[in-house]
């Protein structure tokens, strides 16, 4: 009886473990949330390497201080209560432990700030880019300007899929991996891979954020300011990102959906797409009003 039991518990535990495996494979190939996600998503660039191991490492740090004051404050509670000690003392200062506490923060301080001095400073100074695209921020969708100069010449608008849409994909056989709710969009900005990129954020009416978790970056969308990021992707696949500053009703509406495709397959598409709808209004008219422009041609 106990053996089968046993054997149940274990069973349980190696399909739990074969999911959380699962999961994480699907993770890495998909730049999406996964349930009981504790960590950051599987980082495909530089820039989200290094910002995932400088999470590491705060995280390695504020656990041992966290550690070391509970074991203080317990070793304070035992050794110094009123009962062990019924005459209270009477010490006014200690000039090594004054000093010591003054000194260690400002050491451990000084050590977070370097790796992160160097991490704002590859971020913020970017390589020269082999694309440079413009994302816009409305209420509620994103607009992407491919430069006429690098192949483009045109605008798509990105819309989050409503239930009916979603619906109907699935309908047709699309998996809920390849349409996942308040995520899937009706167009894909798609960019190649090993190419560095930059992107010209800014936004129409109101504050929008521009986050994308497996990149690494992030940075606020606003009206009349240009800001940029830049990322060196290093694995095709699906990425997903989402807007990250409450913008309105429909704040949670407003993901981004980045399709990232061999530099053959990024080529071919920039031919079909230009072909079809170079005519397209420009981003500003389409945010304005609401309206998705051009809808992909193909599914890379």
């Amino acid at each position: 009886m106990l053996r089968t039991a046993r054997a149940g518990r274990i069973a349980a535990l190696s399909g739990l473990l074969s999911a959380l495996g699962s999961s994480t494979a699907f993770a890495e190939a998909i730049g999406q949330p996964r349930p009981w996600q504790m960590t950051l998503q599987p980082q495909v660039t530089e820039i989200g390497h290094m910002v995932n191991d400088l999470h590491n490492i705060l995280l390695w740090i504020i656990t041992a201080i966290t550690l070391f004051v509970l074991v203080l404050l317990i070793y304070v509670l035992i050794r110094f209560n009123e009962r062990r000690n019924p005459t209270p003392s009477r010490t006014t200062h200690n000039t090594f432990l004054e000093i010591a506490w003054t000194i260690v923060p400002v050491m451990i301080l000084v050590g977070i700030a370097v790796p992160s001095f160097r991490l704002l400073k590859f971020k913020l100074v970017p390589p020269t880019p082999d694309i440079v695209m413009k994302a816009t921020g409305s209420q509620w969708l994103w607009a992407y300007d491919y430069p006429q100069d690098q192949g483009g010449g045109f605008s798509i608008t990105s819309k989050m899929l409503d239930e009916t849409q979603r619906a109907a994909l699935l309908a047709k056989g699309t998996s809920a991996e390849d349409a996942p709710r308040l995520l899937a969009v009706d167009n894909e900005a798609v960019l190649p891979v090993g190419k560095i990129i930059k992107v010209e954020v800014n936004a129409t009416d109101v504050m929008h954020g521009f986050n994308m978790p497996a990149f690494g970056v992030k940075v606020n969308a606003i009206p009349g300011r240009n800001n940029e990021v830049w990322f060196k992707v290093d694995k095709e696949g699906m990425y997903y990102g989402q807007c990250t500053v409450v913008c309105g009703d429909q704040h949670s509406e407003m993901p981004l959906a980045f399709r990232i495709v061999s530099p053959e397959r990024y080529a071919e598409w920039l031919k079909e797409v230009k072909a079809k709808y170079a005519s397209a209004p420009s981003t500003s008219r389409v945010a304005d009003a609401g309206q998705s422009a051009v809808a992909n041609p193909i599914q890379p």
